[in-house]
C-alpha cells in the first residue's frame, strides 16, 4: 500500500493527504480547488487533475469530500473506479447517508473492487495530528492492508463491521455532539439571564463529573466569542440533520437533535455557516 489517491482536499482532507506524504506514501492528490492541490504539491504529495488522475494506479482511493454526490461524481461521473486497479480499494470517509454508502458500496463491489466506508470522528486540529479515530467498517481481509494509513491518519481505528456500519456510527456520535453543543450554549444563556456568571457556571462545571472537557472546551470558546472552525456549523448542521433522518427511518426518536435544527439552521442562514458550530451560542 504505497501509493494512495486523495479525493477531497478541503479542511479535513488537506492534512490528511499531507500526513500520508509526509510518512512515505505516494499521494496523488485532486480538489476542485487548485490552491489545494498546490499546498498538497507543496508538502511532498502529486497534484493531479482530475479524480481519474488521483485514482489511475492507487492501491487506495481515499474519498474525504462533503456528501455522497460528491463521492459518486469523482468516482463514477469523474470515472476514477474505471481506472482504479482491478485490486484496488475504495475507502469512503465523508459522512454520507447509510442509504447512499450501501448504494456506492455495491457499485464498487460490482467491478471486483473492494469498499470500506471508514468516517472519522474529529476536526480539523486532530487531522493535521494525525489524532482523528476513524470507524471504519468493511470487509475483513483488507484491514491488515489498510492498517499503515489508517495509521498515520488517526490515533485509534474502531472496526464496527460490514460496509456501512461506520456512517451509522458517526451519525450516532454526531447527534451525541450536537446536543451536547446546544446544551452548553442554552447553559451559558441560562446563567446569563439569571444574573449568574457563566465563566463561574463553566468553571463550577469542570470540577464536577458533569464538565465533560468537549463541553468545557466549547463554552470557553462560546464565552471568549472565538468561532474559528474546527467544526464549522454548516457541516454539523449537515450531520445533524443526517442523524435526524436516519432515526426517522430506523424508528428512533432523537427529540433533542430534531429540537435544535430549526434554530441552527437560522444561525447558519445569518452568516455563520463557516463558523465553529459554537456559534449557536450567539442565537440562545
Amino acid at each position: 500500500m504505497t501509493t494512495v489517491g486523495f479525493i477531497g482536499l478541503g479542511a479535513m482532507g488537506l492534512p490528511m493527504a499531507k500526513n500520508l506524504a509526509a510518512h512515505g506514501f505516494t499521494v496523488r492528490g485532486f480538489d476542485m480547488r487548485s490552491a489545494a492541490v498546490d499546498a498538497l504539491a507543496e508538502a511532498g504529495g502529486v497534484p493531479a487533475s482530475s479524480a481519474a488522475e488521483a485514482a489511475r494506479g492507487a492501491n487506495v482511493l481515499v474519498l474525504m469530500v462533503v456528501n455522497a454526490a460528491q463521492a459518486e461524481a469523482a468516482l463514477f461521473g469523474g470515472g476514477a473506479l474505471d481506472v482504479l486497479p482491478p485490486n484496488g480499494i475504495v475507502i469512503l470517509m465523508a459522512t454520507c447517508p447509510p442509504g447512499s454508502v450501501e448504494a456506492i458500496a455495491a457499485r464498487v463491489l460490482e467491478t471486483g473492487r473492494r469498499f470500506v466506508d471508514a468516517p472519522v470522528s474529529g476536526s480539523e486540529g486532530p487531522a493535521r495530528d494525525g489524532e482523528l479515530v476513524i470507524l471504519a467498517s468493511g470487509p475483513e481481509h483488507v484491514r491488515p492492508m489498510l492498517a499503515p494509513v489508517f495509521g498515520v491518519l488517526g490515533r485509534a481505528t474502531a472496526w464496527l463491521g460490514p460496509a456501512g456500519h461506520g456512517t451509522r456510527a458517526k451519525l450516532v456520535l454526531n447527534s451525541w455532539l450536537a446536543d451536547l453543543t446546544e446544551a452548553t450554549a442554552e447553559t451559558l444563556s441560562f446563567a446569563r439571564r439569571l444574573n449568574l456568571d457563566p465563566a463561574g457556571i463553566v468553571d463550577l462545571l469542570q470540577s464536577t463529573p458533569l464538565g465533560a472537557p468537549y463541553a468545557v472546551q466549547k463554552a470557553r470558546s462560546m464565552l471568549a466569542g472565538d468561532f474559528s472552525p474546527a467544526f464549522a456549523l454548516k457541516h454539523a448542521l449537515k450531520d445533524a440533520e443526517l442523524a435526524a433522518q436516519a432515526a426517522q427511518a430506523s424508528g428512533a426518536t432523537l427529540t433533542l437533535t430534531s429540537a435544535l435544527l430549526p434554530r441552527w439552521r437560522d444561525t447558519a442562514a445569518s452568516g455563520h455557516a463557516d463558523d465553529d458550530l459554537s456559534a449557536v451560542y450567539l442565537t440562545t
